[in-house]
């Protein structure tokens, strides 16, 4: 018998191997023939052919994201997560064996992940990663329609007793007119994505509708409707609805209209009645209270606001508190008050604009690198990216994020009390340039003063760095002359072949600066042993949390020279481990980054025979941890080769046995060395 399997996870990366080597030693075992194809970040790889798909007796699709099956109609299909891959693989081959597996037929609209559902890992980001999507969906209709209104006024608007009105009839007043249509969009679209990213496509059109009714109060008797509030509300109620209706047992008959048809039907008109019979009436009357407070707020009030708000947008610099003020101000802008998006557009572009200034001010408080990426925040400022302040952030968080915050709530304050506004959901210079601010000299000196505060307080609470000489040399290479920097030398216990790489043609212990470039920074790397020396292995960590493991391994790609800052890769290590564990099961741990603090490509091994809790997917405690150090500049997909590499060996039993009795580091070097 021939079968196929295809293995994906979320990420793309350890889980994926890791289920294709189980599948395979399975298929083996069973004396089957199997090829498998991953679909992993680094691309897919092994793909099917047509001849091969023709051939096979079922397929077996592990994957804990979306997989085409539009191939395999007629063919018998088995469903399952990534990790019954990795844990049952024999199971799921038995199944076709038996000829369990259902014959595939294609369902147009259904969802074709393996298990969308099934990462508890993620669980406590389900609500944020939901919200997210709608917005992502929703801001370009409020910049489009901000935007085209804002140009329509520029240009076209003649000054009135009541304000700038456009003439009726007028061409500009059709451009206004489209900015309207877009902005009717802006609730259904949000309620709607809400739903695609829990139900998948079963949930985009009662959403929609969902969102729709909660933005025209006439379903309900309310003259203003439920709003970005009422959105919201919709989108969770029609995801979830949807998801529900998606998990009733149904006859045959009914299964290829149920994702098309019965689900989208049902679950629009329970979203529909509830929210015209139930919960329209009673957020819209929120609403309306929410819209009179704000419009009402004079003096000390709307400073207040300001504060709140300038501390909001720059406390994670994009992150889901910055998320929460400027989806707050967007939705303001439906509602005709541009007054709260002014103040919030000030504040985003603060933190990276005040942080770049800081860099030419006040160079001795930083590093040659950050003066470097200080013209890079610089320029995103220009363009409302408050992101552009994170390297600082994370790298000294004590200090930059209260500056950061002061600045932003210095700059929102003086943009409430000029009265700037902002008709469109964006922030920085480049909306003013584009004419979308209302009291454009105010929005300057408030961006201006806000990024001047910042500064100043970087300049109060940060210490100078200690000077750093950095060193070059040049070398011959293939008939022709390059330019090759220096580079740290490693420790003692390096191979030679380590030592030849990493000193070229220069002097041993040169010390590098952060700014050099590590000649063989984007070499290929065939065997785990290229990048690891007798200095980054441990074969008895002391640190007994997985923080204090992480603490730990760090420590020792920073006595290596691996990477000049230990905080900056820290934060890229814990981001990682944000979105889901690398605590990938049968007590392996691979947590791994790509940071502008390496310096080049590491990997360092530890060993924990007690085992730490790291929320492996199979609740094991991880003694087996691997740290993969990735600079962020490497164009390629080294640290995936690398994960693959240690995904596909860390399978076999016998190997992972031999790791935990290691008594020395060169034991664990040699096995080591079989990695490639």
């Amino acid at each position: 018998m021939k079968f196929l399997a295809i293995t994906s996870c979320p990420n793309g990366i350890a889980h994926t191997y890791m289920a294709a080597e189980n599948l395979q030693k399975a298929a083996d075992k069973l004396g089957v023939s199997m090829k498998v194809e991953t679909q992993g970040s680094i691309g897919v790889e092994n793909e099917f052919s047509a001849e091969d798909i023709s051939q096979a007796d079922g397929i077996i699709i592990a994957a804990d994201k979306h997989v085409d099956k539009s191939r395999f109609v007629g063919k018998r299909l088995l469903v399952a997560g990534v990790q019954d891959g990795i844990r049952n693989p024999e199971a799921l081959i038995e199944k076709l064996i038996r000829g369990q597996a259902p014959l595939y037929q294609a369902q147009p609209g259904q969802e074709t992940s393996g298990g969308s559902e099934k990462q508890p890992a993620a669980k406590q980001n389900q609500f944020y990663r939901h919200l997210m999507s709608g917005v992502s969906y929703m801001v370009p209709f409020i910049v489009v329609g901000g935007l085209l209104i804002a140009i329509a006024l520029s240009i076209g608007g003649e000054p009135t007793p009541g304000g700038l009105q456009i003439p009726e009839g007028s061409f500009w007043k059709i451009v206004e007119s489209l900015g309207g249509a877009s902005f009717t969009f802006m609730v259904p679209i949000l309620a709607g994505f809400i739903a695609f990213s829990i139900a998948d496509r079963p949930g985009l059109a009662p959403g929609m509708i969902g969102g729709f009714i909660a933005a025209n109060g006439s379903f309900y008797g309310s003259e203003a409707g439920a709003g970005f509030i009422g959105g919201i509300i919709a989108g969770f109620l029609a995801g979830y609805v949807a998801l529900w209706i998606k998990k009733w047992k149904v006859p045959k008959a009914l299964a290829p209209i149920m994702p098309i048809i019965i689900i989208p039907v049902l679950a629009s008109l329970i979203v529909g009645l509830a929210f015209i019979l139930l919960l329209g009436g009673p957020i819209a009357k929120f609403f309306e209270f929410l819209t009179s407070w704000l419009a009402s707020m004079q003096g000390t009030s709307s400073i207040l606001l300001a504060l709140i708000l300038g501390a909001m947008i720059s406390f994670d610099m994009g992150g889901p508190v910055n998320k929460v003020a400027f989806l707050f101000g967007s939705a303001m802008i439906g509602e005709g008050n541009y007054e709260i998006m002014g103040p919030i557009a000030v504040a985003i572009c603060i933190p990276p604009i005040g942080l770049g200034l800081a860099t030419f001010l006040f160079k001795q408080k930083f590093h040659d690198t950050e003066r470097e990426s200080g013209k890079a925040s610089f320029t995103m400022g220009l363009f409302g990216i408050t992101e552009g302040a994170i390297p600082f952030a994370s790298q000294d968080p004590l200090r930059v994020i209260p500056s950061i915050m002061i600045g932003s709530m210095t700059g929102s304050v003086i943009a409430m009390l000029g009265q700037v506004g902002d008709r469109v959901a964006h922030g920085g210079p480049i909306v003013a340039v584009l004419g979308a601010v209302d009291n454009v000299v105010m929005f300057f000196v408030a961006v201006i003063i806000g990024s001047l505060v910042t500064a100043l307080m970087i300049k109060l609470l940060k210490k100078d760095v200690a000077p750093t000489h950095s060193a070059t040399a040049d070398a011959a290479v293939a008939g022709g002359t390059v330019a090759s920097r220096a580079v740290a030398d490693f420790k003692a216990g390096k191979s030679t072949s380590d030592k030849s790489k990493a000193r070229g043609d220069t002097q041993a212990d040169v010390k590098i600066s952060e700014t050099v470039e590590p000649a063989n920074q984007h070499k290929s790397v065939s065997r785990l042993t290229d990048i690891i020396s007798l200095d980054l292995i441990e074969t008895e960590l002391k640190a007994t949390s997985r923080d204090g493991v992480i603490d730990e391994l760090i420590g020792k790609l920073e006595a290596d020279g691996a990477i000049s800052s230990s905080s900056q890769f820290k934060q890229a290590i814990l981001s990682r481990e944000q979105e889901s564990s690398t605590g990938i099961g049968m007590n392996i741990a691979v947590p791994h980054g790509k940071s502008n603090a390496v310096i080049e490509p590491r990997v360092v091994f530890g060993i924990k025979p007690d085992g730490v809790d790291w929320d492996s997917v199979d609740g094991t405690p991880a003694k087996l941890i691997f740290m993969i150090a990735i600079p962020a500049e490497n164009t390629g997909n080294e640290h995936l080769k690398i994960l693959q590499m240690l995904s596909r060996k860390l399978m076999d039993d016998d190997f992972r046995d031999q790791l935990l009795k290691v008594q020395t580091k060169q034991e664990a070097y040699a096995l080591l060395d079989q990695i490639h």
